[in-house]
């Protein structure tokens, strides 16, 4: 008997270490969290119509990439188009004042009588072609959207694929001035009648913060005497309700001051870029701002 006792002391030793090895009172093993990569938004760039006033779109850009903000998306209407596309080719922004400075009215325009004085268009998608190296819109360097809109229908129609001259044509195709591009059986005019900064194509292209660049003409009370101007007037003059509904979907609408630029003055290109540089200088606070309100908000722990 005496010699079982030591044996009952340590039975309940035993006992406890068995339950610890089954992991009784035990805590479990919970694994370490995994670092999430930050989130990096999507900047889009929205390009609005506005003829010759286009050229204050490559003063906005070149200020944008100055500050180290480079959009990842591009849409652009009528001469938003034009610019949208060579940028989204892979120019620069002083490459794309070059090819400015070099553009001549006679490169784009080809009248032709029998369709009552108005424009063909080929000249211009001839001219965008050969700049964007003949690549259709889906192989650009940058996602590209471009605005026109149906003649059969009046649906806004965004093209991201196909022949990029032509669908900057079908968009920049004033009606009355430029005759309407035929693509696919369907007739297409100047996306401005629908879409004269083009936010929401932005945002289809998967654009987080959109920076919209508004150039349209408003109605001033005044005559803007040439034809083109009064048929650009008269497209401003429709679209502009239609305009403000979808600039409330933007991020940060940057306006140059292009009001005294006419629709053909393709003289005062310098003084449109010097506008859109000053105009996006001046935003730059608030597109900061903006952008860092935005990545902190998709960066907070959910």
């Amino acid at each position: 008997m005496t010699a079982i006792r030591p044996f009952r002391r340590v039975l309940p030793l035993l006992a406890v270490a068995l339950l610890s090895a089954c992991g009784f009172n035990s805590k479990p093993t919970v694994p370490p969290p995994v670092p999430q990569a930050p989130v990096k938004l999507r900047i889009g760039l929205a390009l609005g119509g506005g003829a010759a006033k286009g050229f204050a779109h490559i003063g906005v850009i070149k200020m944008l990439e100055a500050n180290g903000i480079h959009p990842d998306v591009v849409s652009g209407t009528s001469a938003g188009s034009v610019v949208g596309a060579l940028y989204a080719s892979g120019m620069d922004p002083f490459q794309l004042q070059e090819q400015a400075f070099a553009l001549d009215e006679s490169k784009i325009r080809d009248v032709r009588l029998f369709s009552g004085g108005l424009v063909q268009g080929q000249k211009l998608q001839d001219f965008v072609n050969q700049l964007v190296g003949n690549r259709p819109l889906d192989k650009l360097k940058i996602p590209l959207a471009v605005v026109s809109t149906q003649l059969e229908t009046g649906q806004r129609t965004v093209f991201v694929r196909g022949n990029t001259g032509q669908a900057v044509r079908a968009s920049s195709s004033i009606p009355g001035v430029f005759e309407p591009v035929e693509i696919s059986g369907k007739h297409y005019i100047d996306g401005g009648v629908v879409s004269p900064v083009p936010v929401d194509a932005a945002r289809e292209l998967g654009a987080d913060v959109v920076i919209a660049v508004d150039i349209s003409s408003k109605a001033s009370g005044s005559n803007p005497g040439s034809m083109l101007g009064i048929v650009n007037q008269s497209i401003s003059i429709m679209g502009q309700k239609l305009g403000e509904q979808e600039l409330t979907r933007a991020d940060i609408v940057i306006r140059p001051k292009v009001g005294q630029i006419g629709a053909v003055d393709f003289e005062q290109k310098n003084q449109a870029i010097l506008e859109g540089e000053r105009a996006t200088l001046a935003a730059m606070p608030l597109i900061r701002a903006k952008l860092a309100a935005k990545t902190a908000a998709a960066n907070a722990p959910k």
